[in-house]
C-alpha cells in the first residue's frame, strides 16, 4: 500500500525472496530498496511450510528496513505455482425489472450464476474474469447496465487455486507480522511491469521462467484470455546439467550461467570448444555441444508445453504481438531464437518498467509488477491487519484483472 509515498512489493519463489521497495519522486517512481535472499519452504512455486517460509520473509523485511531506514507495515505480494488455473464458464439469468432495463443486481446475479461449476472438493475460486456480456443476442459488451433486454448471460474464466497453498502463503506473511494489501499470481504481476497496453490490446503471450515453474498469461483486447502454470522451470535445467555431466548441483548452476546456451553458433569450432571447470582437487571437461545436447531438450519440452496450451485457446501462430519471456530463465542465451523457431511467432525478453533505478534485468519483472500494483492502488486501504483472517483477504485478491 502507498503509505508516505511509498509501495513494497514481496516475490516469494521458490529459489529466492525478493522485495523491492519504491518511492514516489514527483510524477515517478524510483527503487528505495531492493534486497534478495535465497529462499527455502517452497515447493514448485506454492508454500508448503508455513515457518520456514516467515522466517525468510521477516529476515529480508528487516534487511530492506535497515537499507531504507524505513518501517514497512504492508506488502503486495505474489501467488505462484501450478495449483493455479482458469476454466471458462457463463451464466444466463432473465432480467428482472418489468422495463427490461438491467441494473446492477441482474449483473451481479448472471455473475453469480457463473460460479455453479463443478471444481474439485479442495480447489476454491478466487476471482470471476469477464470475458463479454450477451444481451439478447447481442455479443461483445463490457458493461449491460442500464441496457434493455430480456436475457442477460455473462462469459468468464474462473480462477480457482488449492485452497490449502493459499492459506499456508498468507498465513506465512501474516506470520511475519505484515499486513497484505493484495495478492497476484506471478505471472499477471510480470505482466504488469513487462507488457505495454498495445501488446494487451493486439494479442500477446507472456511467459515468465522461475526456478520450479513457468508462467503462461495470453491477453487479448486488452483482457487476460488464458492462464496457466507449468511444474517445469529453470532449476530443472540446473539439475538435468548436474546429472548429464555428474557434478553438483551448485557447479552445474554455475556452469549454466557461465557456458549455458540453448543453441550453437554458427561456428563448428565452438560446438567441439572444450571447456574445463576445477573444483577444490578435482576437474571436470565438456564440450559446449555437450552442453546443448542437455539445456535444448528441457527448453524445448517447455516451449512445446506453451505451444498445447496455445491450441487450446486458438491462438497458435495468431499472436500479432508474439511471445515475451521473462524471469531468470529469460537470461539463459538463445532462448529468444529457440521460442521463435518452436512457437512460429515473433520473441522478445521482457524487462520490467515503470521504476527508475531498477536494474534490466527479466528476474525482477515479478517483484516490479507488484510494487506497480501497489502504485496503481495508491491511496486505498489495507485488507488484513497481524491479526485478520483469511477469508477477509478475497475481497480485494486480484485486483489486477479488473479494469
Amino acid at each position: 500500500m502507498a503509505r508516505n509515498n511509498i509501495v513494497t512489493g514481496l516475490d516469494i519463489g521458490t529459489h529466492s525472496i525478493k522485495a523491492l521497495v519504491a518511492q514516489r519522486r514527483g510524477k515517478d517512481w524510483e527503487v528505495l530498496s531492493y534486497a534478495e535472499i535465497p529462499s527455502f519452504g517452497l515447493r514448485k512455486g506454492a508454500v508448503v511450510s508455513v515457518d520456514e517460509t516467515s522466517k525468510n520473509v521477516q529476515m529480508i523485511m528487516a534487511g530492506i528496513e535497515q537499507n531504507c531506514n524505513r518501517r514497512i507495515s504492508s506488502v503486495f505480494v505474489n501467488i505462484g505455482g501450478s495449483h493455479l488455473y482458469v476454466t471458462p464458464s457463463d451464466g444466463i439469468i432473465s432480467v428482472s425489472r418489468a422495463d427490461q432495463r438491467i441494473s446492477k443486481e441482474d449483473i451481479d446475479r448472471v455473475l453469480q450464476a457463473t460460479r455453479a461449476i463443478n471444481i474439485s472438493r479442495n480447489d476454491e475460486i478466487l476471482d470471476v474474469i469477464l470475458k463479454e456480456y450477451i444481451v439478447d443476442d447481442q455479443k461483445g459488451i463490457k458493461n449491460p447496465e442500464d441496457l434493455t433486454g430480456v436475457r442477460l448471460e455473462a462469459k468468464v474464466l474462473l480462477l480457482c487455486y488449492f485452497q490449502q497453498y493459499f492459506i499456508n502463503l498468507t498465513q506465512a506473511v501474516l506470520g511475519a507480522k505484515l499486513k497484505i494489501d493484495d495478492v497476484v499470481p506471478s505471472a499477471i504481476a510480470a505482466a504488469k511491469s513487462v507488457l505495454t497496453p498495445q501488446q494487451k490490446e493486439l494479442g500477446v503471450a507472456l511467459v515468465d521462467i522461475g526456478a520450479a515453474t513457468t508462467s503462461l498469461a495470453i491477453f487479448e483486447e486488452g483482457d487476460l484470455i488464458h492462464l496457466a502454470v507449468f511444474p517445469i522451470g529453470s532449476a530443472n535445467i540446473t539439475n538435468d546439467i548436474a546429472i548429464g555431466l555428474k557434478t553438483d548441483v551448485a557447479i552445474a548452476e554455475s556452469i549454466k550461467k557461465q557456458h549455458g546456451t540453448c543453441q550453437f553458433s554458427h561456428s563448428e569450432k565452438d560446438k567441439a570448444k572444450k571447456i574445463e571447470i576445477f573444483d577444490k582437487n578435482s576437474s571436470l571437461n565438456f564440450t559446449k555441444k555437450n552442453l546443448v545436447d542437455i539445456i535444448e531438450p528441457r527448453v524445448s519440452e517447455i516451449m512445446d508445453l506453451i505451444q498445447k496450451e496455445l491450441k487450446k485457446v486458438n491462438r497458435q501462430e495468431l499472436l500479432p504481438c508474439g511471445i515475451v519471456l521473462t524471469g531468470g530463465g529469460a537470461k539463459l542465451p538463445k532462448i529468444k531464437e529457440l521460442a521463435k523457431e518452436t512457437l512460429k511467432l515473433n520473441c522478445e525478453i521482457g524487462i520490467p518498467k515503470g521504476i527508475l533505478g531498477l536494474q534490466d534485468d527479466p528476474a525482477l519483472a515479478t517483484v516490479a509488477g507488484l510494487a506497480l500494483d501497489g502504485v496503481d492502488f495508491e491511496g486505498e486501504e489495507g485488507i488484513l491487519g497481524v491479526a485478520g483472517n483469511v477469508g477477509s483477504i478475497f475481497k480485494k485478491v486480484f485486483r489486477a484483472f479488473k479494469p
